[in-house]
């Protein structure tokens, strides 16, 4: 396996908009075994949740109170998101995290999901468990997708 091909999948893996969805079907299509794409496409995504509630909140530490500006905005943002999410998150909990995470769509990632919980004040160690959670339920359905995409491509070609 070619260093770009596995240095690119990485950056996918941590990338905010790609992630695990776009560096598991880069790494498979570019030859590496579904099982070696999935470990790493998953396993640098997984290392999203730590890495943004580290850098979340050594910024939000240093800015907060220190720069008015960041301050209001941040508890307006805050307020809105828990008047709006509120009752939701109340009702699903870590569960809803789990799920908003595992669905391989745009914006329901590792960093979306990590960043609501910490915009919304959920334990850490709860929500990181349960962004990892999300990341290996993505990442079976990328995989399965996958799958089922080469094997119907396979008939195809056998039919014509």
């Amino acid at each position: 396996m070619d260093s770009g091909t596995l240095i690119t999948t990485i950056l996918l893996g941590i990338a905010p908009i790609s992630e695990l969805r776009g560096a598991i079907p880069f790494a498979y299509l570019r030859g590496y075994p579904l099982w070696q794409a999935v470990l790493l496409g998953a396993g640098t995504n997984l290392l999203v949740s730590p890495l943004v509630f580290l850098f979340l909140n050594f910024f939000h530490g240093h800015l907060y109170g220190t720069w008015r500006l960041y301050s209001r905005i941040f508890d307006a943002t805050v307020a809105r998101a828990r008047r709006k999410l509120g009752a939701n998150v109340d009702k699903f909990g870590m569960w809803g995290i789990l799920i908003f995470v595992g669905i391989p769509l745009p914006v329901t990632g590792a960093w979306t999901g990590t960043l609501g919980a910490w915009v919304l004040g959920l334990d850490r160690r709860h929500s990181m468990l349960a962004v990892s959670g999300g990341v290996m339920m993505s990442a079976t359905i990328v995989s399965l997708v996958l799958l089922l995409g080469s094997g119907i491509g396979s008939i195809f070609v056998k039919i014509v």
